[in-house]
């Protein structure tokens, strides 16, 4: 009688897995690739057809291929070997791209019928049927040579009218029960270039003119007027101020009450993670805050900082910053580019649950209220500088809904620097020259 022997994957490795692994990018992680295709293996193998297709689809990259799918798990996830991750990340890491961060950086393309975003029964893991996210080409911002520009008209009356109204703590909105899709304009900004300022605040002391504010029933839906001046005499009135990829995205900073703690962290990779941890392998994506030491601390913060936990995963994808929550308990992130995005008040701190992740920049949007911004003179450029320092505290939140009013009265938070936008709005303020009024203090 035929006695069959059992395969193990290190003493040998199936053919099948073998061809597979012929098309691998990157030369990272050997192992771990050939398990990820070996799991691949053993579910396709069950479906007739499916390996064949994905040989085609691997063999001739540029020719349309079918999808090919594996059952969905319950939380979406797969793991192979110790790590878990999404199916379609996975495999675009082997066949593709290798240094894939997260789902965010990938697209479906139209001819796949079960794009991982879709939640069907089946999922598809075919690289060829996702594309990568490419970050926005930024126009440059035109600032005015001259300035006709009335300073009583500044757009900095609104964010003054603003500040004034503001509660003196900030709102509470959690993620994602207070966040609905914006409506109406949904990512368009309506102010006519040729209205001398904007409308004033709603009485709700949300954003004016933000795509949440933008519905069809909304007062700030201003009818644009169609340009008239010369192009040619209106270009040589103008200095354009081009957006420039700074070599590290952001920068964090470290904070326990209101003492400052350790030195600025740099990111240099896109994906970054801060977390209570000690790193000993000194991982450049890591900034590990139990390696910090504090004199000063009290038992309240010795807690909080226990808790932290594997804390807060940034990424930068496509030209959009993302807060995943790692940790066991929840993240409280104050960032006013996120809150005109949903129309909320400018100083409104969100709470993003354990395994949620919010976007919390977008460099696009940012753009374009700089862009609007320049004509309402130097106040309303340099009150964007507010726009690109995004806080967040760990554990504990603070606002109108608990008793901590104030982040410098959180044991533990954090506060990220956007490198990028801060160095555009330097620039285009450079070129501008000096405040008409220049303000006495900044808050």
């Amino acid at each position: 009688p035929h006695t069959h022997t059992p395969i193990h994957l290190f003493s040998f490795t199936s053919p099948a897995v073998k061809r597979l692994l012929g098309w691998k990018q990157g030369d990272e992680e050997e192992k771990w690739a050939e398990k990820a295709v070996d799991a691949l293996v053993k579910k396709l193998k069950k479906k007739k057809g499916a390996m064949e297709d994905l040989e085609k689809a691997l063999s001739s990259p540029g020719q349309p291929s079918k999808c090919v799918t594996i059952p969905r798990s319950l939380d979406g996830r797969l793991q192979v070997s110790h790590r878990k991750g999404l199916p379609h990340v996975i495999y675009c890491r082997v066949w593709r791209w290798p240094d894939l961060q997260s789902h965010h950086e990938l697209k479906p393309l139209e001819v796949c019928e079960y794009p991982f975003g879709s939640k069907q029964k089946e999922v598809c893991i075919n690289p060829y049927h996702y594309k990568r996210v490419e970050s926005p080409v930024l126009p440059p911002v035109l600032v005015p040579r001259h300035s006709e520009f009335n300073p009583q008209h500044s757009l900095l009356v609104q964010f003054r009218n603003l500040t004034h109204n503001e509660p003196h703590m900030p709102l509470n909105a959690t993620f994602p029960e207070s966040f609905q899709q914006p409506g109406g304009g949904g990512g368009s900004f309506p102010i006519s270039p040729n209205s001398p300022y904007p409308p004033s605040p709603a009485s709700s002391g949300t954003y004016p003119n933000s795509p949440a504010s933008s519905g069809p029933s909304s007062p700030f839906q201003l009818p644009g007027t169609p340009c008239t001046l010369n192009t040619y005499t209106w270009a040589l009135n103008v200095q354009p101020v081009e957006y420039e990829e700074p070599s590290h995205w952001c920068s964090i900073v470290y904070y326990e009450l209101n003492n400052r703690v350790g030195e600025a962290y740099h990111a240099s990779s896109t994906s970054v993670l801060v977390d209570g941890f000690t790193d000993p392998s000194n991982n450049k994506n890591r900034f590990c805050l139990g390696l910090l030491s504090n004199v000063n601390r009290n038992s309240t913060i010795e807690n909080t900082r226990r808790h932290i936990g594997k804390g807060v995963h940034l990424y930068y994808v496509g030209g959009e910053v993302y807060a995943e929550c790692l940790s066991d308990t929840s993240i409280f992130v104050q960032s006013r580019n996120c809150n005109y995005h949903h129309g909320f008040h400018p100083t409104t701190v969100c709470k993003i649950p354990s395994g949620c992740s919010l976007k919390i920049f977008n460099n696009q949007e940012f753009a374009q209220l700089l862009a609007q911004s320049v004509n309402h003179g130097f106040e309303a450029v340099y009150e964007l500088t507010k726009m690109c320092t995004i806080r967040m505290s760990f554990v504990k939140g603070w606002g109108a809904e608990y008793h901590r009013q104030d982040v410098t009265s959180t044991p533990c938070w954090i506060e990220v620097h956007l490198h990028g936008p801060l160095q555009w709005l330097d620039k285009v303020l450079t070129q501008m020259g000096s405040p008409l009024n220049p303000i006495s203090s900044v808050s």
